[in-house]
């Protein structure tokens, strides 16, 4: 912070640099993960009247969920090429638009054709900003505080969540032919307002300082680099960006390279896994999941955002040890108390225990997930990779995440009708052994460690 005059050099950026400074442009870029929440969340809520609406099957219903994801994968694949190209902020301002448009189209469907296709448009964005969020907060955090910066994106998807499960909840109504023919396009129209907020924020944030310095712009990466962390740390961080810059190709096959290679196996692997330990087939069923434990409409929505509230906190809490107590020992614990979470709500819907049990142990799982799983993995995949080819490799691990996502949001409905609710999370259960197992052995702690030291010790792998 600046606390008087004499701390600005001759430049007016003071050479001790600003924590509020940054904090502040991480708020601003993870406004796309209030967005990524938001976009991807207000189907729980939709779902139901949608499947009455169109009159879907159980495939149909998984695909009006899912299809979103094929847009993600779309917007991931792209993200990472464009922001190396273009810059991480036109990106972001491009991922806001996308947001802004999908909300209004898909609230306007005359059927499911149109409803899907609008749907996509908003998962380009969702993707894009799945990406870039976390990729900026990373690129100009300081590596003391890098964690909990990128972990407010996390924190930002949660809230986003919780906002939107909060609108659903207001919005439905007691009148099921309402909620049918008008309700949901109230829900998915919603999203609107923080789609335009997000857009006009970005307009106030700077490019990123390590796109800058690739691009040859060093004197405006200087420029932001001394805001954020000082000018004697300004000058010590370009120099270690440019040595890192030299060494780096920035073609895909250059991820191919021995070091980079086994960062990208280990990022994809974590990316994959994230999803297949089940958290989105609460996240997106959670209300059609409480009915199946015979509650109301409007209690099942109301207790779908008592899920995100409790994925908050703990999700505050992980931000608070993530650079205290670093990423591998979080990701260990998370697994082991996500899979036993998910052994008991599986055992629990095989012995048809009563409601108020399926709802602790949900609760219990969501938990487990927020204290790592969610935030955790984001930040690891934000700091694995070279600067000159951070934005493809983050565009593969990206990518696998959404495939994984949307191979478990296609499979829930089938999977719930023929091996049952305790199948299916017993099956998921058995994906937090094999996440256990790659954390363990081969994911490497980066506390501390500013972007091109975890650079170089990839580079070192690879001799």
């Amino acid at each position: 912070m600046i606390n008087n005059p004499q701390d600005l050099g001759p430049s007016g950026v003071s050479d001790n640099g600003s924590t509020a400074y940054v904090c502040g442009l991480a708020a601003i870029a993870a406004l796309g993960g209030l967005l990524f929440g938001y976009d991807t969340g207000v189907i729980s809520g939709v779902i139901g009247f949608l499947t009455d609406r169109f009159a879907l099957d159980e495939v149909m219903q998984g695909w009006a969920v899912s299809n979103v994801l094929i847009g993600c994968m779309v917007g991931a694949s792209l993200a990472g090429t464009l922001s190396d190209r273009f810059g991480r902020k036109k990106m972001l301002i491009l991922a806001a638009m996308l947001f802004a448009v999908s909300a209004i189209a898909s609230a306007l469907p005359r059927n499911l054709t149109e409803f899907v296709i609008a749907r996509f448009i908003g998962g380009m964005g969702v993707g894009m900003a799945s990406i870039l969020s976390p990729l900026y907060i990373a690129e100009v955090s300081p590596a003391n505080i890098r964690g909990r910066l990128v972990s407010l994106n996390q924190v930002t998807i949660i809230v986003g969540f919780l906002i939107v499960c909060s609108v659903n909840w207001m919005i439905a109504s007691e009148n099921q032919e309402w909620n049918v023919q008008t309700g949901w396009r109230w829900m998915l129209a919603s999203e609107t307002l923080p789609a335009i907020v997000f857009l006009a924020a970005l307009f106030f944030v700077p490019e990123s300082p390590r796109w800058l310095t690739k691009q040859g712009r060093r004197n405006e990466a200087m420029g932001i680099l001394t805001r954020i962390g000082g000018r004697k740390r300004a000058q010590e961080q370009m120099l270690e960006i440019e040595e890192a810059i030299s060494h780096a190709g920035a073609r895909f096959r250059e991820l191919l390279r021995p070091g980079i290679r086994k960062a990208l196996v280990i990022a994809v692997l974590l990316a994959i896994l994230q999803q297949l330990t089940g958290i989105n087939a609460i996240m997106y069923y959670a209300p059609e999941i409480f009915k199946r434990a015979d509650v109301s409409v409007s209690v099942s929505l109301l207790l779908t955002t008592g899920v995100q509230i409790v994925n908050l906190l703990f999700t505050l809490i992980s931000i608070y040890m993530v650079d205290r107590l670093g990423r591998k020992p979080l990701l260990l614990c998370t697994s082991i108390a996500m899979g036993i979470s998910l052994l008991l709500l599986g055992a629990a819907f095989y012995w048809h225990m009563p409601s108020w049990w399926l709802v602790i142990l949900i609760y219990t799982y969501v938990a487990s997930f927020g204290f790592a799983m969610g935030p955790v993995v984001w930040v690891v995949l934000s700091e694995f990779f070279p600067t000159r080819t951070r934005g493809r490799a983050m565009s593969v691990a990206i990518f696998s995440l959404w495939v994984a996502c949307f191979t478990l949001s296609q499979t829930v409905p089938w999977m719930f009708k023929h091996i049952g609710e305790a199948g299916t999370f017993w099956t998921y259960a058995a994906m937090c052994v094999v996440m256990l197992i790659v954390v363990g052995g081969f994911v490497p702690e980066t506390k501390g460690k500013t972007l091109e030291e975890i650079e170089k010790t990839w580079a070192r792998d690879g001799k």
